[in-house]
């Protein structure tokens, strides 16, 4: 079996196409860059490329919708503008070919497909996205949220400060790699509220440095003291659950820093760590039409967007 999966959460309009048994035919995506999302543009832009990156996925994988068994979409949590286009193509894609349609909540399939490829069994997943921080755990047949950001997402927080120092969206590849040139560290607050986080103080006292501080010293400082927070509350999370591995998903977590700090983490903790390549743990429609296999088929008119929908509401 065949499933076609589109991405449209935020700045990414993704289509990927996967085999029943998690084989990635083609991953293609078209990203909006600009220094902020706007609703109205995110829609204008991923209309635009949508027909062209639907089309390029079909020929890399080398099907037409023909060989297709089901179409799956990204339902939600996103931004409304962005959800609709993809919600919408995935619609019509259904009628006229005749395909059974899904709907796929967005941190489910980063989770499904990150324990497919990388074979992890009943992990504690770490979830960094631009809006969502989130621990999870799967108990009782639901994945429970065992602690999450009261604020701002990790992402957001990183967009946001590199904003603050005049860099391009999004900014989070960059600070990584800037991470490595500081000379001391700054300091910047870190605020942990039992298994909660907040990032919107760090990111406040951080902005009120930047005239006074060394640069390289004051990314560092922020993307040190954000990790280790995210660090504290998961292991806290692997201990209470006496679970043996731990999952990285969504985009935030390809950071190298980060990626290090949860290795050291699980290596003292004798925790097995399983981290998917960088493709699949940003936005991406593989992961859409992977997970799509996983839900039911639904008719047209109950294909709804939720751009709120949680996670442990599922």
């Amino acid at each position: 079996m065949i499933a076609l999966g589109i991405e449209s959460t935020a700045h990414t309009f993704g289509v990927g196409i996967v085999k029943k048994n998690g084989r990635i035919l083609a991953n293609v995506k078209r990203t909006y860059k600009a220094k902020g999302l706007i609703p109205r543009e995110l829609f204008d832009h991923h209309c635009r490329v949508a027909p062209e990156t639907v089309k390029e996925a079909l020929e890399k994988a080398g099907i037409s919708f023909d060989d297709v068994d089901i179409v799956a979409f990204s339902q939600g949590p996103g931004i409304g503008n962005a959800l609709i286009v993809g919600a919408s193509v995935a619609r019509l894609i259904s009628l006229k070919y005749n395909i059974p349609l899904t709907a796929v909540n967005h941190c489910l399939a980063h989770i499904e497909i990150g324990k497919k490829l990388t074979k992890c069994r009943d992990p504690v997943i770490v979830y960094a996205s631009g809006a969502n921080t989130q621990i999870i755990g799967y108990e009782n047949g639901k994945y429970r949220i065992y602690g999450e950001t009261l604020d701002i997402g990790l992402g957001n927080l990183l967009d946001m400060f590199g904003r603050a120092l005049g860099m391009e969206f999004p900014a989070g590849p960059v600070l990584s790699k800037l991470y490595y040139k500081a000379n001391k560290y700054v300091e910047l607050p870190y605020t942990v509220k039992g298994m909660d986080l907040a990032f919107s103080g760090l990111y406040t006292a951080a902005v009120n440095k930047i005239k006074t501080t060394d640069k390289n010293d004051l990314i560092f400082s922020l993307l040190h003291n954000a990790f280790a927070m995210l660090v504290e509350v998961t292991e806290r999370a692997l201990s209470h659950s006496n679970k043996k591995s731990l999952l990285l998903a969504g985009g935030v977590c390809c950071s190298k820093p980060l990626q290090e700090m949860f290795r050291q983490m699980c290596k003292e903790r004798k925790i097995r760590l399983c981290v998917p390549p960088n493709d699949v743990l940003v936005d991406n429609g593989a992961m859409i039409a992977y997970t799509g296999f996983l839900r039911r088929p639904i008719p047209v008119e109950k294909s709804v967007i939720k751009p709120k929908q949680r996670l442990d509401e599922i």
